[in-house]
């Protein structure tokens, strides 16, 4: 139940979207005035990765540092010519294929094919369809579900106003920024997918006994991960004690951003934070917005 030390990054072992997310970061951190040496260090890579994630932003902006896509050179072999391509790319982004009368909810390899025989009168085999979505930058994905009662002022209030004004605070009185989250890790796969023959089921073995259990963590701005593992269910105590574990573990002021669970806003917790205010602070995210939290 000790907190974790730092994450150590070995960039060469990362695949090419991992490497992607990793210079984004030191994209982030160099802006927010770091250091090049300082953030080699803490991210654990090379000076010369984070000059050259520099070079490649400034001249190109995020598409400067996203993988390159391999392939036959530009243009050869393709059916569609450049202009067919952005218009078809730029449909699939805007548009739902619900809004062009298909009868999925999302885009496939077959209804892209089938829109642009309907545009251009050409037919696209899937799997060349495949390679034009992966040469466009697509991917299979499951849908984010993003709940309804999301309250977009609200959350656009966070991302313009609340947060940089967290972020100038950090600054201004050296605290250290963390997202924290609780999460139930178990020893067996939710979902699982892969490629098999026709009428061959393939067969994975896993354990038998299914074994559970709870993790509370924040991450830093930094990368810093910190978390405590626990049995049973979230409670104030359990809470309390993971603050205390961090600021402990924590050299600076922290400043700790939660989610709206009912716990985290419980009276002992309040009581607890006003006590120790030198050391600890917590915001919170907007109501059903999980997907600002990184964590």
């Amino acid at each position: 139940m000790d907190m974790e030390n730092e994450i150590k990054t070995n960039a060469k072992s990362m695949t090419p979207q991992e490497q992607y997310q990793l210079r984004k970061l030191i994209v982030r951190l160099l802006r927010q005035g770091e250091k090049a040496a300082k953030v080699a260090e803490n991210l654990g890579v090379s000076r010369q990765m984070v000059y050259d994630a520099k070079k490649a932003y400034e001249q190109e902006g995020l598409a400067g540092i996203k993988p390159r896509a391999k392939g036959p050179k530009k243009g050869q072999g393709r059916k569609l010519n450049p202009e067919q391509e952005r218009e078809i790319r730029w449909i699939l982004v805007e548009k739902t294929p619900e809004q062009l009368k298909f009868a999925d909810c999302m885009w496939s390899r077959e209804n892209v094919g089938e829109l642009i025989r309907q545009k251009y009168g050409i037919d696209m085999p899937v799997s060349t369809m495949g390679d034009y979505l992966r040469r466009w930058g697509f991917s299979v994905q499951r849908p984010v579900k993003r709940a309804y009662k999301q309250d977009e002022k609200a959350v656009k209030a966070w991302v313009e106003v609340e947060f940089p004004g967290i972020n100038k605070r950090a600054e201004e009185e050296d605290a250290d920024i963390y997202f924290g989250d609780e999460v139930g890790v178990q020893n067996q796969p939710n979902n699982l997918r892969g490629y098999s023959p026709i009428g061959v089921t393939p067969i994975v073995k896993t354990e038998a006994k299914r074994l559970r259990i709870n993790m509370l963590s924040a991450i830093s701005c930094r990368g810093k991960l910190r978390f405590m593992i626990y049995k049973d269910n979230m409670n104030a105590a359990k809470l309390i004690d993971f603050f205390k574990r961090l600021i402990k573990d924590t050299p600076q002021k922290v400043f700790l951003i939660l989610d709206n669970l009912r716990v985290h806003h419980a009276k002992i917790v309040r009581d607890w934070l006003a006590l120790h205010k030198d050391e600890i602070e917590l915001f919170f995210l907007p109501s059903y917005a999980p997907e600002y939290n990184p964590r």
